[in-house]
């Protein structure tokens, strides 16, 4: 079976833009991208010590430039449509200055100024950025990378460009799904390897192909507003049709907003205390058989904001699910329960006894039941592989972490939807078994805010919660569906939740902040095909994400991730443009380490969007000394090179380097360095796919925006269910620990549903 079409992308001619912007500024644009990536000729060795003479593949990579085709467009399209405001108005300025001669003299200085035929100064002319030779263009943008004080904004500007230009040069496909630059850099989308499936009796063939949650999905976005009405009905739903400027009315007993780690859990365990349960979810529904494994298209369908997010203060890029399954469906799938000192930290400081409750240990025995979590894997991927051999070769431990697959699982596309259907997310476990008890699930369907009315006095709180508006993005025509419920619950997660909770008068303090991110910084190590044995075989893209982890501190553990040809071009340093191509020819042999932090510093969710953050002092200590071991690690694990994402692409040749001058790097790049808005001239942007803690569980409402019960401080009958009730970072990956809490809180929902009815 073919893939979806939306996960496969495709050729866009004939493609309308949005992106408004002026010819004279895409002119501009598009001379940035082609300086970024410039047409070259092969180099002599090919940037892998060894070229190959008529290699068409080869060839074709370097001369190629993103300053052709469509990549510009594209790249406008991403601005326009995926950045703050405060972002895209910056780089329209620019954009207007570089297509003048006195913006281009403003921002360029004396690249812009050529000499006049016959004489010399004072005979100059300045030319616009557009008719700047291609070396000058690209010193320019290499001066706007390290840009301070009142030329900052270049540096804003420079890796905005950079990181979207590249992301759609090396994600972007044709009509066949294919990108005409893979082969040159030794990638390829992988066909699934059905180990499990290959093990197991063959099911009987079906003469119809059903999806695991067509009993009880509705996809509002094929539906006009006719067959919207009747496919909610023969859902079982009540409804009542509005007229034309009216809502729709649905009721239920349980509305959840959000189908990820803590509403797929909230839905289970209500429908299967036999409440009528609907879960609204803005994303699309894909099962194992959707899955294309193609960069750029499921980073669009799957992720939020299309995979390109960042803090408003770009200091960090942010990757998290937007689809039925939310991070479930697209996360690495490692599967590590709740540290005990983490559960006791939050029970005995923060006053939540539900974390040192049998209630809590049997809750993560039932979700690693229900997830079929294995402990072990039968062969590890080639970044894995690379990890634990360092580790050894230092003597250092590497664990190995717990998984929902089995233990042949060895898919490296799970981060863009499991194409076997190996990996366990919520969207083939308890959404399904919640759909089974007669749940209803509503895709392409946004919550706007949740109806809060005046409680005249009753259960100590001011306000209650008696459902959820929200849009239907039907067949083109919006219309507002009004949810009317005993009980609302909001799923959507750290980023999502507070502006829901805020649209609908909720007041707290707390609701928005403490926002925890697990700040993660990379360092990476090239392994050449041709190193002596030894050799450790494989493609960084090839086997399990994260099988392997080594813990350097209490709060600092170093794993290993998915990336992407667009993701891996647009977080690497870009010091010129055949620099680059020669970084992107190895990509396939270059292992990524990363550490990641349990950090102390929090941030805030200002909005849909929107999100400030820094990591604290102590937090970018941790990070330099995880960074410092993840080098070390990949040095003895025999690379050849090995680099940080830091702004100025300092390396480090390993091949006859003495201790101390490997000790002699690791202080030069792990040195106190700034985020992308700090004065220094060596910046980097850190990656977070964990949020945690944005409207956390308090004993009181000084504490948190919820109590221990997961419920509004504020409003009766509306709680929150996801990974924003966390007290602060767990440290460690949270899917079980989001699903163990969410298990509790529904626990706890369907109890005082049930003990209300006893009492009518």
């Amino acid at each position: 079976m073919a893939p979806h079409p939306l996960l496969r992308g495709g050729a866009r001619r004939g493609r309308k833009y949005a992106h408004g912007m002026h010819p004279a500024q895409m002119e501009a644009l598009r001379a940035m991208c082609g300086a970024l990536i410039p047409s070259l000729p092969v180099d002599a060795d090919g940037g892998d010590g060894g070229r190959r003479p008529g290699d068409k593949d080869l060839e074709r990579f370097y001369l190629a430039s993103a300053a052709d085709s469509s990549i510009p467009d594209e790249v406008a399209e991403l601005l326009v449509t995926r950045c703050i405001w405060e972002a895209v108005a910056l780089t329209w300025v620019v954009l207007w200055a570089l297509s003048t001669r006195a913006g281009t003299l403003l921002l360029c200085g004396r690249d812009s100024v050529a000499a006049v035929d016959g004489g010399g100064f004072p005979f100059v002319s300045v030319r616009r950025f557009t008719d700047m030779p291609a070396a000058r263009r690209e010193a320019a943008l290499r001066r706007w990378s390290g840009a301070r004080w009142l030329f900052f904004p270049l540096r804003i500007a420079f890796a905005i460009a950079k990181i979207l230009c590249h992301y759609v040069f090396y994600s972007m496909v044709n009509e066949n799904s294919e990108n005409p630059y893979w082969k040159a850099i030794g990638y390829r989308v992988e066909e699934p390897r059905r180990d499990r499936a290959e093990s197991m009796p063959s099911p009987s063939p079906s003469p119809v192909s059903r999806r695991p949650l067509d009993n009880g999905v509705v996809e509002t976005r094929a539906l006009t507003d006719t067959t919207l009405l009747r496919s909610l009905a023969a859902k079982g739903l009540a409804v009542r049709p509005g007229a034309s400027d009216e809502h729709h009315t649905v009721r239920c007993d349980a509305v959840i907003v959000g189908s990820g780690c803590g509403g797929g859990v909230a839905a289970a365990v209500l429908a299967s205390a036999g409440y009528k349960v609907v879960v609204v979810e803005k994303g699309d529904y894909f099962t194992k058989e959707d899955y294309s494994s193609i960069e750029g298209p499921s980073m669009e369908r799957l992720f939020e904001r299309g995979g390109v997010f960042c803090t408003s203060n770009v200091t960090t890029m942010i990757f998290t699910g937007a689809t039925v399954g939310g991070g479930s469906a697209v996360n690495w799938s490692a599967s590590i329960r709740t540290p005990a000192g983490v559960m006791q930290e939050w029970s005995r400081e923060h006053g939540l006894a539900v974390f040192a409750s049998p209630g809590y240990a049997r809750a993560m025995d039932a979700v690693c039941e229900r997830l079929g979590v294995t402990d072990a894997c039968r062969e590890e991927g080639f970044q894995n592989k690379v990890v634990r051999r360092g580790c050894d070769a230092l003597g250092l431990r590497a664990d190995a972490v717990p998984r929902n697959s089995s233990e042949g699982h060895f898919c490296g596309s799970c981060n863009f939807g499991c194409p076997t259907g190996d990996k366990k997310g919520t969207d083939t476990t308890w959404l399904v078994d919640a759909v089974e008890r007669g749940a209803v699930i509503l895709t392409g369907c946004k919550a706007e805010h949740f109806i809060v009315e005046s409680n005249g006095g009753g259960g100590g709180r001011s306000k209650r919660c008696v459902g959820l508006v929200a849009t239907c993005m039907s067949n083109g025509i919006t219309k507002k569906l009004r949810v009317e419920a005993k009980v609302s619950i909001s799923a959507s997660g750290a980023l999502m939740t507070p502006p829901l909770l805020r649209n609908s008068g909720l007041k707290n303090r707390h609701i928005g902040r403490n926002l925890h991110l697990h700040p993660v910084s990379m360092a990476w190590g090239y392994f050449p095909d041709n190193t002596p044995e030894p050799h450790i075989p494989g493609k960084c893209y090839e086997g399990g994400i994260i099988t392997s982890m080594h813990r350097v501190t209490e709060r600092t553990i170093i794993e290993t991730p998915a990336l992407g040809p667009g993701a891996f071009a647009a977080l690497v340093p870009w010091e010129s443009g055949r620099d680059m191509k020669e970084r992107m020819r190895r990509y396939a042999r270059t292992a990524h380490a990363f550490a990641l932090v349990r950090d102390r510093g929090a941030g805030s969710v200002d909005g849909e969007g929107r999100v400030r953050y820094a990591p604290s002092r102590d937090d970018a200590e941790e990070l330099r000394a995880g960074l410092r071991r993840a080098l070390r690690i990949l040095v003895a694990a025999g690379a050849a090179e090995v680099g940080t994402h830091r702004s100025d692409g300092t390396r480090l040749r390993c091949k006859g380097a003495r201790d101390a001058d490997v000790e002699a790097f690791l202080d030069e790049v792990t040195v106190e360095k700034g985020p992308m808005h700090s004065t220094t001239d060596k910046w980097s942007v850190l990656c977070s796919a964990h949020q945690m803690g944005s409207c956390r569980m308090g004993a009181s409402p000084r504490d948190g925006a919820v109590d221990v019960a997961g419920e509004s401080w504020e409003a009766e009958g509306l709680y929150v269910c996801d990974g924003s009730l966390l007290p602060t970072a767990v440290g460690v990956n949270p899917m079980i620990t989001i699903q163990s809490i969410a298990y509790c809180v529904a626990k706890g929902i369907a109890d005082s549903m049930a003990h209300g009815k006893e009492q009518r």
